[in-house]
Order: structure tokens, then sequence, then C-alpha cells
């Protein structure tokens, strides 16, 4: 619920903001500044990607069109009117687009964030002993470590023994 509640706020607060970007998108393409106009018109090509086909939010159309062209009929469609202004541009769009998918992926970085509820402890997997003895060892280390300046402070200022035997 929370996440819900979070997403309709930044929504509402975002969709002034995005008809404010595409006004100044056509701006941008007719005064010339091509590149603030082709990162515009890729902000929106992933939008598009994840509200209305259902895609990931980091694809374009074009990647996610070639991914789905076996299983899809709107994908097919993309691809085909993609060729029109440039050959194999699905499939250029996914060679160029894939590894970042596969990695977004393995990564879990899809997942929810916001809301997210931890695992209960007793999930949780118990470490191996050997694992679980290397943090107490690291531990008393560095205690150790610590402890060894304040040895030789202690020694610097301590009284010193007469010589013994010679005066």
């Amino acid at each position: 619920m929370k996440e819900f509640i979070v997403g309709l706020s930044l929504t509402l607060l975002l969709v002034p903001l995005a008809i404010c970007g595409f006004l100044l998108l056509a701006v941008y393409g007719l005064s010339g500044q091509l590149a603030r106009a082709r990162a515009s018109v890729r902000a929106l090509d992933h939008f598009v990607n994840a509200s209305v086909f259902n895609g990931y939010a980091w694809e374009s159309v074009s990647s996610h069109a070639w991914r789905e062209r076996e299983q899809k009929r709107w994908a097919r469609w993309v691809i085909r009117f993609a060729d029109l202004f440039q050959q194999d541009h699905c499939r250029r769009a996914n060679k160029r687009e894939q590894h970042v998918v596969d990695l977004i992926l393995k990564k879990e970085l899809h997942a929810q964030t916001i809301g997210r509820r931890k695992p209960p402890p007793a999930l949780k997997q118990a470490p191996a002993p050997e694992q679980a003895q290397a943090p107490k060892q690291a531990r008393a280390s560095k205690q150790a470590l610590a402890q060894k300046p304040a040895l030789a402070a202690k020694q610097a200022q301590a009284p010193k023994p007469p010589p013994s035997g010679r005066l």
C-alpha cells in the first residue's frame, strides 16, 4: 500500500512536468538542440514501453519488440514500422540494450524497493561454521591491534627500574 501511495503521489507530480517536457521536446527539436531532443525522445520511448507495452522501464519499445517478435502481434507491427526508417532497427536496438536488461534482472534491480518487507529472521540462512568463526577472528585481531598502541603508551609512561648491579 505504501508503494501505491508513493507511486500515485509521484505520478501526480510528474504528469505536469511530463507535459512541460513534451513541449520542450518540440522546442529543442525546432531550435536545433538535437542532443537534448534525442535524450527526451529516448526517455519518452522508455516511458511508453513501460506503461503501454508492459515492458521494462530501462528498455526501448524497439528492443522490447525484437524480444517479443515471436509471441506478440504488436511487436511485429513495430518492427515493420521501424524498418521503414532504418533496416533492422529493432534487432540493433535489442543487441545494444539486451546486456542492460540481463544485468538488471540478474542483480534484481527491478524489484520493489519502497515498502518492501524484509524476510523474517527464521528464513535467513545460518552461516557455515567456518564463516561464523571468521568474523570472531577478525574482531579479535582488530581488538589486539587497537590495544597495541595503548600498551606501548603505558610502557612509555611507566617508571623505569634503576639498572641493577651498577651505579
